[in-house]
């Protein structure tokens, strides 16, 4: 896929970004020059209030009042209630459901959120073969399937409209081992596409969190908490100071290490416009050897 290196993230509509603000971040977002934004129907139904498909609908609207051209937008489905799982039944009503928020004719990027282990691949890959055929999603690709299942549909799916074309495993500075052990070499074998979520791990790597009590009242602590010990804090560590070598935001630092370890589009989301510079500057930081090799080593914990 030809796209800006840097996949928006969505999953704060609905949530910590209402739909002004959302409206906001989508508008500099493409005047900065991004093109690619990822959401999933099931996005943010963990908060208070939500059933899912918000943030869908939030984008559904910005588009239908901007109608931007030249825009990837990707979804995904597989845990949205009502069309949980990978059947035939409950994916086309995923498909469906996704096609009516987003006010879309068809879905550039369609993912199996999740993969269901009652459904036989060789089925996955009908479906989505018809889904393609039928025009509803332009193409497909996998999210939170085990290697060894995501082998099976790519060997399964050959020479198949339903071939995927990327992937989107958890990849960032403290969570490196899995990525670079299996999803990583799936991914150059079978020539897909690399867009790593949790790429901030949750916002652990912005560098404003140190301590507990960094994390009172913020909306992501449930998320953040639990990472913090003394191999990622360590980690945050250098991050900052690189970042301040480079005078730029260890936000930036962390995403550029991983355009720099060959993803195609790490995924970032934000919830207020002035978090979106320091995401969109990633792909020209060139951080050097030196900071590489730093960075690696402080991460090597988690490899």
């Amino acid at each position: 896929m030809t796209v800006y290196p840097l996949n928006l993230g969505t999953n704060t509509f609905g949530w910590t970004a209402d739909e002004d603000s959302s409206f906001r971040i989508l508008d500099a977002f493409v005047e900065a020059g991004g093109d690619f934004i990822d959401t999933a129907d099931m996005y943010p139904m963990w908060a208070e209030g939500n059933q899912g498909g918000e943030s869908e609908a939030i984008i559904g609207s910005w588009l239908a009042s901007r109608r931007p051209s030249h825009l990837t937008v990707a979804t995904k489905s597989g845990a949205l209630p009502g069309a949980e799982g990978r059947t035939r039944e409950a994916t086309f009503r995923a498909v469906e459901g996704s096609l009516s928020r987003l006010g879309v004719e068809a879905i550039d990027l369609f993912y199996y959120h999740h993969d269901d282990d009652a459904v036989d691949i060789e089925e996955q890959v009908a479906v989505a073969t018809d889904l393609i055929a039928q025009g509803k999603i332009k193409a497909l690709a996998l999210s939170n399937y085990s290697p060894e299942r995501m082998r099976e549909f790519f060997e399964a799916s050959r020479d198949t409209l339903a071939t995927p074309v990327a992937i989107q495993p958890q990849y960032n500075l403290v969570h490196r081992a899995e990525y670079e052990t299996s999803y990583g070499p799936l991914a150059e074998e079978f020539g897909a596409d690399v867009f790593p979520y949790f790429s901030l791990a949750s916002g652990l790597l912005t560098g404003k969190y140190r301590t507990a009590e960094d994390l009172e009242g913020r909306a992501r602590a449930g998320f953040i908490g639990d990472q913090l010990n003394r191999d990622t804090l360590a980690v945050v560590d250098t991050l900052v100071a690189v970042a301040e070598e480079h005078d730029v935001e260890p936000t930036t630092v962390a995403l550029a290490w991983l355009l720099a370890k060959g993803v195609t589009a790490p995924i970032a989301s934000v919830s207020r416009v002035d978090q979106l510079p320091a995401l969109m500057a990633a792909p020209k930081l060139d951080l050097g050897q030196d900071a590489l090799a730093r960075l690696d080593a402080v991460s090597e914990p988690f490899a």
